[in-house]
């Protein structure tokens, strides 16, 4: 059992899925959490994505799996022994409305950490009703995904809920190591929508601003090639790289297009593509499907559902689905420090029927931290060899850069990160177009950049020199990579003892896919995140993204963590954190509740049985829609603000299950109400009677918008190649800290010289060697040298 949190308390004021996950990451990891409920117990207790639990069931699943190791208690904020417990704590984490927590007095100079999450965050909308379905709307996420003729479609499985506590954890706990230093408390606001517009959107707003302009086309796609149909299901695949579509055209017998960069973009040779390949892969099986595609290291997968996942042979062999501990199949912690992976230390609690006095009698009072005079940011000081690429892994570094320390890059001129030229194709013509890419943009800001070509033994060992400065190394490529360049555990180790490494293969150090190539649509095809979101009737669709800033997430926690233990006990430690670990932990419900109840997901378009109506309907103008989500209680408001047509006045229509039923009726008269209406005046009317309305933002120009404006979350920086743009930061503000980006994201090697100098001590001669041969340098190594 991993109890290296064990003297940090926790209280949990939360009621939904994003708090009770954030401080699950806690508790796995030995804090002390405390939930407290009001009288009768937490609403999250009987949350199931079928609205209503099976007869006899008390607690369910999803609550019993994310509470799992904590304590509980009765109370209210006006109770005096509760607000002594979050006195006492070093983390409290609530959801409450807007202003109820500055209310308890705790945010005048604060000596405990506060993560408050929410729809939005503090600012303009901090006082609308919001949840998982409008934050996604008003982050654009909602508005990119879908068919073009159709209505955009939200990503099911309480995304942007689980997204913010995700954030809102590694946050938290670099909070508490800069309050061990300080003295000081500090208050963050996560904000779903924001980490929804990082984890969906693509960074297409950024795209679209360097090259001046926005098309006059709906931005909505469904990824292809991406989730296909097979002659006995569906198979997941991922073409990130021309090499990789080129691959995947010659494996299903279009290799006349292998090569033609509108093989995807021409409709009339797309429609051959998609014709050719669909034929190909619906004479063949899933099995035999991936068995080829994995030969020619294709990225693909099985479509995962809660009934297949637990059974997949790669889980099976690795023990990731276990019930021991909880009683019911569940995935275990996503993450091993040394070997040992966290995990809850007994059953979710039950229903409380006492206070707090227990918990008080053993938080006895601690002797406060003197204030200190350190401004520093949270993590200055710290040293990170980043050897990640891609999404997943440079968003954990991305973290520990924009809390301060200092990360090193290194890719190099032979194989930049493959990031480089994923974002980077409308760019193609112009000379730098590697320095262009709205992915690397966004993910890569405030670190430093160094070419190193680690095939040639002079490159390696200056990567070995570097393993000597480090605190942290970071790696996320299939293990058989860092074996080769013997950056393995094993010589790290052996080099400097006090090194946290942290290893993010996609599907970790061993079992049979070790060596299988993945990405994040890899991880929500196969985790089942995919299964349940799609057009009612048609096949699953990918949420397009979550997996990776969220799968970098995950691992900066592990990282906080394994550097706890370092501080505890001195020594370094390997941790294993495989970005399908992760996912399978983002996807849980979709086990939880076939293990629990027997159901498989399904996919209802934009519906919930939880919430009716829930939908987009459109309103007057091109493309203008907003986004309707009736909780239990906002029916008789909803029904006001149409001015009680006579068909609301049904009896039926009093209970979420009979709106559920009467959908395709309450779409139509809503359909028909907002069609001849403004979007905006629609969702002033609906807010100000407290009914969850939002806009379906354009997420192409989302960064434009004015909340997020007046939040401050698109940061203006100066590049030297695209000039003047304003790149996403972090979804939560931090009190004392104005802004999170300090410099840009690196050029290809712009740090050289400087790191080699000040960091490894070498010389101009050197230097000028290792230009020479090739081991760094600034230009890709194919092209031809710059006028």
């Amino acid at each position: 059992m991993l109890d290296v949190l064990r003297d940090i308390r926790v209280v949990d004021l939360t009621s939904g899925a994003g708090g009770a996950y954030l401080t699950k990451l806690f508790a796995d990891a030995g804090a002390d959490v405390v939930l407290v409920e009001p009288p009768g117990g937490s609403p999250f207790r009987t949350v199931s994505r079928s609205a209503s639990l099976p007869a006899g069931v008390e607690d369910g699943v999803l609550f019993r799996f994310l509470g799992a190791g904590k304590a509980s208690v009765a109370g209210t904020l006006e109770d005096g022994p509760v607000l002594d417990l979050l006195r006492l704590a070093d983390v409290v984490v609530e959801d409450l409305p807007a202003g109820t927590i500055e209310a308890t007095g705790l945010l005048t100079a604060p000596r405990n950490v506060i993560v408050s999450l929410s729809p939005y965050g503090r600012g303009p909308l901090e006082g609308a009703p919001g949840n998982d379905f409008t934050a996604q709307a008003v982050s654009g996420g909602l508005g990119c995904r879908g068919l073009p003729t159709a209505e955009p479609i939200y990503a099911a499985g309480r995304i942007s809920e689980l997204a913010a506590g995700i954030y809102g954890a590694p946050a938290a706990l670099a909070a508490v190591m800069q309050r061990r230093r300080t003295g000081r408390g500090v208050h963050i606001y996560v904000s779903g929508a924001e980490a929804m517009m990082i984890c969906t959107n693509l960074f297409q707003d950024l795209m679209f601003h360097m090259l001046g302009g926005v098309p006059p086309v709906p931005g909505r796609m469904i990824m292809y090639p991406g989730i296909e149909r097979t002659a006995d299901g569906w198979i997941g695949l991922n073409t990130n790289s021309r090499q990789k579509l080129d691959d995947l055209l010659s494996l299903v017998e279009c290799g006349a297009l292998v090569g033609d960069p509108a093989a995807l973009t021409d409709p009339a040779k797309r429609a051959i593509v998609q014709d050719t390949m669909g034929r190909w892969l619906q004479a063949h099986s899933t099995a035999e499907v991936l068995e080829v595609a994995t030969a020619m290291r294709i990225p693909a997968a099985p479509i995962g559902n809660g009934a297949t996942v637990p059974h997949l042979e790669h889980f099976v062999e690795r023990g990731i689905f276990d019930d021991s501990r909880l009683g019911f199949t569940a995935p275990r912690s996503y993450y091993s420090v040394g070997g040992v992976r966290p995990g809850p230390s007994g059953p979710a609690p039950r229903r409380p029927d006492a206070g707090p006095g227990a918990v008080l009698a053993r938080w006895a009072p601690r002797v406060p931290d003197e204030a200190g005079a350190d401004d520093a940011l949270p993590l200055s000081g710290l040293k990170v060899l980043d050897l990640t690429a891609w999404w997943a892994g440079p968003s954990a570094t991305q973290f520990l850069a924009a809390l301060g320390a200092d990360v090193v890059h290194v890719e190099s001129i032979q194989t930049p990160d493959g990031m480089r030229a994923a974002g980077s194709l409308p760019f193609a013509a112009l000379p730098d177009w590697w320095e262009r890419s709205c992915f690397f943009l966004s993910i890569n800001p405030n670190k430093r950049d160094l070419t190193l070509d680690l095939g040639d033994e002079r490159g390696r060992a200056l990567a070995r020199q570097l393993v000597q400065w480090a605190d942290v190394m970071v790696e996320n490529f299939t293990p058989r990579v860092a074996d080769s360049w013997e950056l393995d555990w094993d010589h790290v180790e052996q080099l400097n003892p006090r090194l946290i490494q942290c290893r993010m293969p996609a599907f970790g150090l061993d079992g049979p896919w070790r060596d299988r190539v993945g990405f994040a649509q890899t991880m929500e095809q196969v985790s089942g995140l995919s299964w349940p979101t799609g057009y009612e009737g048609a096949d699953p669709v990918m949420p397009n993204g979550p997996c990776d800033p969220l799968g970098g997430m995950h691992a900066a926690f592990a990282i906080l963590v394994a550097l706890e233990q370092r501080e505890a006990t001195g020594a370094g430690a390997l941790i294993e954190c495989p970005l399908v670990e992760s996912a399978l932990n983002l996807a849980a419900e979709e086990v939880l509740e076939y293990a629990a109840y027997g159901r498989v997901g399904e996919r209802l378009g934009n519906r919930s049985r939880e919430r009716a109506p829930q939908g987009v309907y459109r309103c007057l103008g091109d493309e203008r829609w907003v986004a309707l989500s009736v909780g239990p209680h906002e029916w008789e408001a909803l029904v006001d603000a149409l001015g009680r047509p006579a068909w609301a006045d049904d009896p039926s229509l009093r209970t979420v299950e009979g709106r559920f039923a009467a959908h395709d009726l309450i779409d139509r008269a809503l359909a028909e109400w907002t069609a001849t209406r403004e979007r905006d005046d629609v969702v002033a009317l609906l807010t100000s009677r407290g009914v969850t309305s939002a806009p379906v933002n354009d997420q192409r120009t989302i960064t434009a918008q004015e909340p997020l404006v007046a939040r401050g979350f698109a940061e203006w920086v100066d590049h030297p190649a695209v000039g003047h743009v304003p790149v996403p930061a972090m979804p939560f503000r931090w009190s004392g800290i104005d802004h999170w980006i300090r410099s840009p994201a690196p050029t290809l090697g712009q740090h050289n010289h400087e790191v080699l100098r000040e960091v490894l001590g070498l010389g101009a001669a050197e230097i000028a060697a290792l230009e020479a041969a090739g081991i760094i340098g600034t230009r890709p190594a194919w092209l031809p040298s710059a006028p």
